[in-house]
């Protein structure tokens, strides 16, 4: 299944297919889906009974505009299994969000679920590189959270050796990268940072590992970061995409040539709408990503708001897949900083502080309310040279540091400098923001 090219694919029926026979595909799929979850699922019998719409009425990919969104609400509100469309016997893996507000999102896969899922982990893991000749430690915890799980059979579907480390015990992470000779790496993007400072703690030159690439997701990160975890790393480091309520990682990722993240079309059908107004925008348009599951047997998903924010390239790759591509999520629309009227993402505070010489890759957003006015606060930690540099000097570093951001976010923050080690490290997802608004 594996072409010898540069650029191989692992399923070049779906991943080249042309335009109009995927769009057939699609629309096939979607009316199979749309049933399915119209006569299982009481939550769509219900939305689509309110605007008096059936699944017979949807006779083009047009006129998926004409239905309802799924948010994560409606999961919330259908909790625990309210949204599965097959018996709770025909489902053999659960898994769900973190919940860390309220309740959790529970998802259900059946067996043909799985299979599929291994199926697209493995389009974009061969996408970036992995092959059968690869070891691939998994830095994602394992349970609930489907990042590690759909690494791990997507590894195995490919015929590469996979070693389920988990999260966590950075030390151990590396030693066993050393011993058992890892070739790739799998986790968020902000946990190869952490490794790459352990490293250096160490006295570990990573030319001395066997790494040769990385798989990051399950946060945002740009492309200032990325040349960061490559550089320290030497390593090919690729992005890829994926939800717990859709499927997990398998919905796009990144090919060798790094521009823009491959959507399993034939799987999923991509939207971007405007956050605000829910209208569908022309192609090339930045904002919402929703997504409608297309072979989800378990839990069908119809456009399903993500909150990322994105938008979609639909040229065909150079390395020859036709399938849409998706560009780096620049932050989540619920995520998204209003300060002062003014709309920031920390990406963009990320892309400034990594262009700077001395700013080392780890800060935190602090907002807060005083009487009427917001304000953001940005500590950053800068090496020990600038730290412990003369007042003068200092001082002249953090108005440079001002000065790029206010240029880039179109609003004024105040910049804290901080030493070495001072922001608190994390295993997962780093967090990055802490709004004290609504504290």
């Amino acid at each position: 299944m594996i072409n010898s090219n540069l650029y191989a694919i692992w399923d070049k029926q779906h991943e080249c297919m042309p335009r109009e026979e995927l769009e057939q595909l699609q629309l096939e799929r979607l009316q199979a889906t749309l049933n399915r979850a119209y006569k299982n699922v009481r939550c769509y019998n219900t939305k689509f009974n309110e605007i008096g719409l059936a699944p017979e009425d949807i006779t083009s990919l047009e006129d998926l505009s004409r239905l309802p969104f799924t948010t994560k609400e409606d999961l919330r509100l259908n909790y625990p299994y309210g949204m599965f469309a097959v018996p709770l016997r025909e489902v053999v893996r659960i898994h769900s969000s973190s919940g860390t507000t309220g309740k959790p999102t529970v998802v259900g896969y059946t067996k043909h679920d799985l299979k599929m899922w291994s199926n697209l982990v493995a389009r974009f893991m061969t996408a970036a590189g992995v092959t059968p000749d690869d070891v691939v430690q998994i830095a994602f915890g394992y349970g609930l959270f489907t990042g590690a799980f759909g690494l791990h059979y997507g590894s195995e579907s490919i015929g590469a050796a996979v070693i389920p480390m988990g999260g966590g015990n950075t030390e151990k992470q590396i030693m066993i990268m050393q011993d058992y000779k890892t070739t790739a790496l799998v986790g968020t993007p902000s946990y190869a940072l952490t490794i790459a400072d352990r490293l250096g703690k160490m006295n570990v030159d990573p030319k001395s590992l066997s790494l040769k690439v990385g798989l990051f997701g399950g946060e945002p990160w740009s492309e200032a970061m990325r040349s960061e975890i490559e550089q320290r790393l030497q390593i090919s480091a690729t992005d890829n995409y994926g939800l717990s309520e859709v499927i997990g990682p398998g919905v796009a990722g990144e090919c060798l040539l790094k521009c823009g993240m491959h959507i399993a079309e034939d799987a999923f059908i991509a939207e971007i709408i405007d956050p605000e107004t829910g209208q569908v925008l022309p192609p090339g348009s930045v904002g919402e990503l929703v997504l409608t599951t297309l072979t989800k047997e378990a839990f069908p998903m119809i456009r399903y708001r993500t909150r990322d924010i994105t938008s979609l390239i639909y040229e065909p790759c150079g390395c020859g897949r036709t399938l849409a591509r998706m560009k780096k999520t620049m932050g989540r629309s619920d995520d998204m900083l209003i300060i002062k009227g003014v709309n920031v993402f920390p990406s963009q505070i990320e892309e400034v502080l990594f262009a700077i010489e001395g700013c080392e890759p780890h800060y935190q957003l602090i907002v807060q309310r005083t009487g009427s006015s917001d304000t953001l606060e940005i500590n950053i930690e800068v090496t020990e040279n600038i730290f412990f540099d003369e007042m003068k000097k200092q001082r002249a570093f953090l108005e440079t540091v001002e000065r790029k951001l206010h240029s880039v976010l179109g609003v004024g923050a105040t910049v804290k400098l901080v030493e070495p080690n001072t922001i608190p490290r994390h295993d997962g997802k780093a967090q990055r923001v802490i709004d004290k608004r609504c504290a």
